[in-house]
């Protein structure tokens, strides 16, 4: 990484306050690489740096830079050079700063902004939260249908350069209604006195403002396009959303599915950056609901406690079975889930998946279970409570583990099926819930298959 290369130069002109020399550097550097290295200086220099910047290259530095440095920047920074970059940041970089703030703070910051900027900012957090109304911007190339290629091209020689992208023109009615979207490279082959309706097809995609954002990251993975226009209810064009904000959201959403299947609260912020309390909170809850879930295991056992009594060598294989079941059901429980996060499967596909998990989890069952039979003869070297009845029990052990297991895979495959048809979220099946679930159903096949083969003999 180039600014952790150049770090200890970077830290000595600082410190020799060889500033104009330092600034120079700064403009050959990307603004990537300028926030990397505002990462790694010390809290006091950060702003020195950062006010060597100028106002559009210290903007596109801003976007860079997490949520906390922002904050510390901003708070170092006098009010005229505050309102500099967020009035040259881009509309959905933004926004998406006024939204980690608390609102009084969001207020304070949107009243330095110009009156454009202003409206155009309190519209953008006028929409719903999570909507792709927050993620837009309204800088984008629009043209007409009666203009020339000639006439486009030369607006976007104009105007192109405050613009979020330029690989896309998108075309509007004389009421700005959305009618198509053209690649730029259309434009460029075509001849230059061609209208724009010669190059129109009107078959685009776009996103309605109100959509969750989730939609909008499964339109960029089916179209492949690096931006795509927002419209309202009335195929208004309002704006675009590109994909570097939907790349934020996909990370999110997919930490966020990890920290369900892990039985733990969504994190809403860096994980080092935590409070110890704020992740006790998010983790207390779930292992509380796991440890009652966990109870009903004991009430099982208790259940048949008669049997365990006459054959204690029965408690022996209790751990190994139920963490069988526990680890196949996480293991489907994680695959279903994940590639209903991808679109892979629908609940209409729920027979399919039953089926698929039916077979595998005999198959699964039937090698674990010859791989316990072993253990068990292994296992009666050493224990002498197995006895002259070591057949018999590694049997039962063998053929509980296939039961288990085959449960194990059905209900973690099919709980994501029952939460979404539910309206929950899948990823609440987490896999910990899953393996609680299945340890107590565990318990109940292995001692019905122990009454159905050690009757008579040992029980």
């Amino acid at each position: 990484m180039l600014s952790r290369l150049l770090q200890p130069e970077i830290q000595s002109l600082i410190t020799e306050r060889q500033l104009g020399v330092l600034k120079e550097i700064l403009t050959e550097w990307t603004p990537a690489d300028i926030a990397d290295l505002i990462v790694e200086l010390p809290e006091n220099e950060q702003v020195i740096v950062f006010r060597l910047l100028h106002d559009e290259l210290a903007a596109d530095t801003f976007e860079h830079l997490d949520f906390d440095i922002q904050e510390t920047l901003i708070k170092a920074m006098g009010k005229e050079e505050v309102a500099a970059v967020l009035n040259e940041m881009s509309a959905d970089d933004r926004t998406a700063l006024f939204e980690e703030m608390p609102s009084s703070a969001a207020k304070q910051l949107i009243q330095l902004l110009s009156h454009e900027e202003r409206l155009i900012a309190n519209s953008l957090l006028g929409y719903p939260e999570n909507s792709v109304g927050r993620l837009m911007t309204p800088d984008y190339i629009a043209a007409k249908p009666d203009m020339t290629v000639q006439q486009v091209l030369d607006y976007i020689r104009i105007h192109g350069e405050d613009k979020e992208t330029l690989n896309i023109v998108y075309i509007v009615d004389e009421k700005g209604k959305l009618i198509d979207d053209i690649k730029i490279r259309e434009f460029l082959l075509a001849p230059l006195d061609s209208p724009v309706s010669d190059l129109m097809n009107e078959n685009f995609v776009a996103l309605n403002v109100t959509d969750d954002q989730e939609n909008a990251v499964e339109l960029f993975k089916k179209y492949d396009r690096v931006a795509l226009p927002v419209v309202d209810k009335s195929g208004i064009l309002l704006g675009i959303v590109t994909v570097d904000d939907v790349l934020d959201v996909a990370e999110e959403e997919a930490t966020e599915d990890i920290h369900k299947l892990s039985a733990i609260e969504a994190l809403e912020d860096p994980y080092p950056e935590l409070p110890v309390l704020t992740i006790i909170k998010k983790r207390v809850p779930w292992l509380s609901l796991l440890l009652i879930g966990q109870s009903l295991t004991a009430i099982a056992m208790g259940f048949f406690e008669d049997q365990l009594l006459k054959v204690a060598a029965l408690a022996i294989f209790i751990p190994m079975l139920i963490s069988s079941g526990g680890n196949s059901g996480s293991q489907a429980a994680t695959l279903v889930v994940r590639a209903m996060a991808l679109g892979e499967i629908t609940l209409r596909d729920w027979w399919l998946i039953m089926r698929r998990e039916i077979f595998s989890g005999f198959a699964m069952g039937l090698v674990l279970g010859l791989i316990g039979f072993a253990q068990v003869v292994i296992i009666a070297q050493f224990s002498s409570e197995i006895g002259s009845y070591l057949s018999l029990i590694a049997l039962t052990v063998g053929v509980s583990l296939i039961g288990i297991v085959l449960w194990g895979n059905m209900a973690g495959s099919m709980l994501p099926f029952v939460l979404k048809r539910f309206g929950l979220d899948p990823a609440t099946s987490s896999a910990p819930l899953v393996a609680t679930l299945v340890d107590v159903t565990g318990i109940v096949i292995y001692f019905t298959v122990a009454l159905f083969i050690l009757s008579g003999k040992l029980l």
